[in-house]
Formats: C-alpha cells, structure tokens, sequence
C-alpha cells in the first residue's frame, strides 16, 4: 500500500486532537464538579494556589492546569516567574456559570454520561434493539439538562417566542402551555418564571427526571403555576392549551405522528404548537460540519437508541431536518408550518391549525 504521507499526516493530526478531545471530556468534568473554573475565574493562580483554594491536591491540578492550557480552555502566563495560571473572559464565561446562554461543561457530563452506555449501543447495531431514556446513567438527565439550558436562557423568552404570532401576548396574559418530554423541566420553569401569569405543565415519561423538575420549580418559587406529570407525548394530560412546546424531544420518539395527534388535539382552537429541534438540514450532505458532527454522535448513543426502543416506526434521528419534521406536522393534520427562528444549535418551527 502507498500512502500519501501528507494525507496520512493530516488525518493523524486529526486523530490525535480527537483523542485530546475526548479524554479532556473527563477533565472538563472534573473541572467543573470541584469547581475548578469557578475559583481560577476568580484571578491568576499557581497549581499551589488554586489547589488552596478549592481543597483539592496540588499535584493533581497542576497537571489538569497544564493539560486545560494545552487544550485552549486556561491560560498559561509565560511572563511569570512561577507557573501561573488564568482564564480570559470569554473561557470564563462560557465554562463558570450555568445560567449563561453558553455553557461547556454540561455538554460533556451528557456526552460521558452517554458513552457509559456503549456496550449496550453495541449490541443494538447487532440486533437492531434499542435503549430507552430511561435506561441510560444519571449524569445523561443531568447533563441534558445542562446542555440544553442555556440555549433556552439565551433564546426562549428574548426571540423564540416572541416570534410565534400573538403567542407571548397571551402568555403575559395567562395562558395554559404544556411542555411536553420536558425532562428536568428547565424549559417549563423559565416560562413560568417570564409569564407569571400563565399556567405551565411539564410532562415526561422518566419519573426521576420529573421528580427533578418538580424540586427544580420548587427552588425556583414558580411550583405555584409550574407543575409536572409522569406521561408520555402520546398520553399527557390536559386540553385547550394556547401552546404546546416540545423542546429538542420530537426526533427521540419512535412514534412522533401519534405524539403530534395527541398534540393537535389538546390545543385550543386557536392554540400553537411549538417545536425546537437541532439545527439540521434535509441533505446529510449538509449536515457534515462540526455542529453535525456533534449531534449525530448523541443521536446515535441517545436519540436513535430511543426511537429504536419504542414502537412506532419512526427513527428521525437529531438531524432531521426541517422536510421531515414538517412530514410529520402534515400528516397530523396541522396546515400551518413555519420555521420562526434559529440558532447555531436550533431550529424553531410554529404549527398551528
């Protein structure tokens, strides 16, 4: 065999940054459970000093700060006499707070929580099984919920909705929503921290996740108009809602048109029916960059396992793209479609009747 030595130089560089990447999937954890980001954030430090401050081995961190220096997310001060270490604003931002519109860390507690799974992914390609929502590790619910919340902090209540026609005046109004596979329910409590006046009721059919989501809406002081329910997209509860939403959850279902019936028939008559979904374009062609990348790797460890679980038919997978989520919304019997917004990570679609 003769190899281009360039190419193969190429696609080894390419490997080794992965490789880099995926074992500091680990550390950004670590990182981010001892609240290592947080107190470097605070100022410059040296493996000694940081380890006094969050208690943890001086040893042990200085290899974890010259491998985060390595990788891009800390920075090494080389003018310094002793070893020292800092983050600029924007690596602050988007690896110490949880409330920001970007946070890095939650996406790979949800990737590790994923991989843990592999063996059972495994033998799913064999069989052509799947695994269920439920049965995945904690950290998947958990870090779901991480990696998604800040997109709905930065986009949900700003632009999302506001571009549903007269949908935010009805929820400033008070207006009944149900947000449906709402996992640990941050979607649910941020509308019902914006519009105080309406009444929002989340439903999942993981009982661990709601059990969150209703200690989530407790802590937030909304639990008076934010509520949750145990129930499938199928089987939820309620009718004449003015919006139903489902958040980065329809591409999960096995039988998403049953799930859109159900939907259409619980909606007011003049009600709306939004869906969030990753970005995605109808050719895979298209779909082939880094943010591609990124969510055919979840759907095929987590969105695929569950569609493939349930029955149905369905397997959309988390690129989809705007022809097949239309499909289904058609099929249903929806006549009105429209994408309303998007972001590098979503796509916004508003159905009504």
């Amino acid at each position: 065999m003769a190899l281009d030595q360039d190419k193969f130089m190429d696609f080894l560089n390419h490997f080794v940054g992965d490789l880099g990447a995926t074992i500091n999937a680990g550390n950004v954890v670590v990182g981010h459970n001892l609240g290592l980001y947080k107190a470097l954030a605070e100022g410059p430090a040296t493996p000694a000093e940081l380890a006094e401050r969050t208690g943890t081995h001086p040893r042990y961190i200085a290899e974890w700060l010259r491998g985060q220096a390595a990788g891009g997310y800390v920075v090494r001060d080389t003018s310094a006499e002793d070893e020292t270490y800092s983050m600029t604003e924007e690596q602050a931002f988007a690896l110490t707070s949880a409330d920001n519109p970007v946070y890095a860390p939650g996406a790979f507690v949800l990737a590790l929580g994923s991989l843990r799974a592999e063996p059972r992914v495994t033998e799913a390609f064999r069989t052509g099984g799947g695994v269920g929502w439920h049965e995945h590790d904690p950290d998947v619910f958990v870090g779901c919920e991480q990696f998604f919340r800040p997109g709905y902090i930065g986009n949900l209540t700003s632009g999302w909705i506001p571009a549903l026609d007269g949908v935010e005046e009805k929820l400033r109004s008070g207006a009944s929503v149900a947000d449906i596979g709402c996992g640990l329910g941050a979607s649910s409590v941020l509308m019902g921290q914006s519009y105080p006046a309406s009444q929002i009721t989340g439903s999942d059919y993981h009982g661990g996740s709601i059990e969150l989501a209703r200690k989530r809406a407790a802590d937030a002081g909304v639990a008076d108009r934010v509520s949750f329910e145990v129930a499938s997209a199928q089987t939820f509860g309620g009718t004449g809602y003015d919006l139903v939403t489902t958040f980065d959850c329809l591409h999960d279902m096995g039988d998403p048109l049953s799930a859109a019936k159900h939907i259409r028939e619980t909606l007011a008559p003049d009600g709306t029916w939004m869906i969030v979904e990753p970005a995605a374009q109808d050719d895979p062609v298209d779909n082939l960059n880094p943010v591609g990348r990124v969510y055919y790797g979840f759907s095929t460890f987590l969105c695929l396992q569950n569609a493939m679980s349930q029955s149905g038919g369905y397997t959309l997978g988390a690129q989809a793209g705007e022809a097949a989520i239309r499909r289904v919304a058609t099929d249903a019997g929806f006549t009105r479609f429209a994408r309303v917004a998007e972001t590098p990570f979503n796509i916004v679609y508003g159905r009504a009747w």
